[in-house]
């Protein structure tokens, strides 16, 4: 815009979780943030400064679900919302919890009401916008309109993972 200073707004650099459960169900949440539209949503959130995907993934599991132990968290895409009005970058991290038997809590009750261990083909509507484009790469699905999703080198081995 010629004459007018236009700020930019600062890029978003996300993290979603797909935490795998040995039977293949895996953790989704009941988001009810202030101020958007209630949505079910994998464990996930921004990046910190200095932070590899893996690691937020497994922070972003432990600060909103209460599930501490996880294993094998590993980046199996990248996805890009290409329809924002900034940029947004999501990886898309799977892991498996370490104990088998791990039950999610809320320990942030202002952003999730409950947690649900879900089967792939059996997730409840409507997914949080990030989640819906993660989870449709990794079952190998047409992800939603908006969305480009960029799998990494060995995302074809982890698509298998719980399924």
């Amino acid at each position: 815009m010629t004459g007018t200073f236009m700020k930019r707004r600062e890029p978003v650099v996300g993290v979603g979780a797909i935490l795998v459960r040995s039977d293949g169900a895996v953790l989704i949440g009941h988001r009810i943030k202030r101020g958007e539209t209630a949505s079910w949503c994998l464990p996930g959130g921004h990046v910190e400064a200095g932070e590899a995907f893996e690691t937020a993934a497994v922070r972003e599991i432990a600060e909103e679900s209460g599930i501490r132990e996880v294993t094998g968290a590993r980046v199996f895409a990248v996805a890009l919302h290409t329809d924002a009005d900034r940029t947004q970058v999501t990886a898309g991290v799977v892991a498996r919890p370490a104990d088998v038997g791990a039950v999610a809590a809320t320990p942030e009750p202002e952003v999730f009401d409950r947690w649900v261990w879900a089967r792939p083909e059996e997730l409840p509507v409507p997914l949080f916008p990030a989640s819906a484009a993660l989870l449709a790469a990794w079952q190998a699905k047409p992800v939603p309109d908006g969305w480009t999703v960029y799998a990494t080198a060995d995302a074809m081995a982890l698509l298998g993972e719980g399924q």
